[in-house]
């Protein structure tokens, strides 16, 4: 198996107030190239949908991408979404999206643990800790717990879970994002899992 990162190529869709920039990945050594890239295009597709694009009418919508992990047949990307159809200020969307570039496997949440290993709540443990040391203000007081397919992605060597605006904070905090080292996780990481790739 290669260690050698995927090529990437980024592509284009415009339209009237619509401007989306999207990555698809290359490479002979890729195995499952359009699986992926199929993959990565359909969500492209539905954060259009979802946003609401009508067309230009009242919509304005840009997109773009940004590569968090490409080594060692894993690929962790996010794509986000910026939509305005007026009023005060616009609204984001992030999709984190996670690969085996050699079966094509998309990863979630649950994959990268052990089976019955309670990930939800030893994470959501550490989220709220974060939450209390970053003295960020919730709006609906305490933090309970994550959700089973909590969006997330890999950098580093870190799981980075991340909450959509107003999932569980104010607008004005933005995205927020609780980076969490692999190593604090060594006991609950699935062996076969995607997280030991990021030891080396």
């Amino acid at each position: 198996m290669t260690a050698l990162p995927a090529g990437v190529m980024t592509h284009k869709i415009a339209g009237k107030k619509l401007t989306i920039l999207y990555p698809s990945i290359t490479g002979p050594h890729v195995l499952s190239l359009q699986k992926i890239n199929t993959d990565i295009l359909n969500n492209v597709q539905n954060q259009i949908r979802f946003g609401g694009y009508d067309g230009g009418v009242q919509t304005d919508m840009q997109g773009t991408y940004e590569l968090k992990t490409n080594e060692r047949d894993l690929l962790s990307l996010t794509l986000l979404n910026y939509v305005y159809s007026g009023g005060a200020h616009g609204m984001s969307f992030l999709k984190g999206l996670t690969y085996d570039t050699q079966t094509g496997r998309k990863y979630k949440l649950q994959d990268l643990f052990k089976i019955d290993s309670n990930y939800k709540e030893r994470l959501s443990s550490i989220i709220s800790e974060q939450l209390k040391e970053r003295e960020i203000t919730l709006l609906d007081p305490p933090f309970k717990s994550i959700r089973p397919d909590q969006d997330f992605y890999l950098a580093d060597k870190s799981l980075v879970i991340y909450f959509q605006l107003y999932e569980i904070a104010a607008y004005a905090y933005g995205f927020l994002y609780f980076p969490i080292s692999i190593y604090d996780l060594q006991d609950i990481i699935d062996p076969d899992g995607p997280l030991p790739r990021l030891y080396g």
